[in-house]
């Protein structure tokens, strides 16, 4: 498989990854972002998505309601996308 395919099936794994989170609202929110962005996302923008998704719901939603700041180790381009999305959202 070449590269663009591998990426393009990483993509759609996220997007269902995005989609299907078990919390309504994540959901919803992940799922509108991941359908916006992912297609335009390079391979090391995946990389921080994936890392992204491997959070725990709750802590993404008091990162995105402004609960909680995001942690240093979170503060990438994509986590900064999605809370710039979520004021649009």
């Amino acid at each position: 498989m070449g590269d663009d395919s591998e990426l393009e099936l990483r993509r759609k794994r996220l997007l269902y990854r995005s989609i299907y989170r078990g919390n309504k609202e994540n959901d919803i929110l992940l799922g509108q972002f991941a359908r916006a962005h992912i297609a335009e996302f390079s391979a090391a923008e995946l990389d921080q998505y994936e890392r992204l998704l491997a959070i725990g719901d709750n802590d993404i939603f008091d990162w995105i309601a402004g609960k909680v700041a995001v942690p240093a180790e979170m503060d990438t381009a994509v986590v900064r996308r999605l809370l710039a999305f979520r004021v649009r959202f």
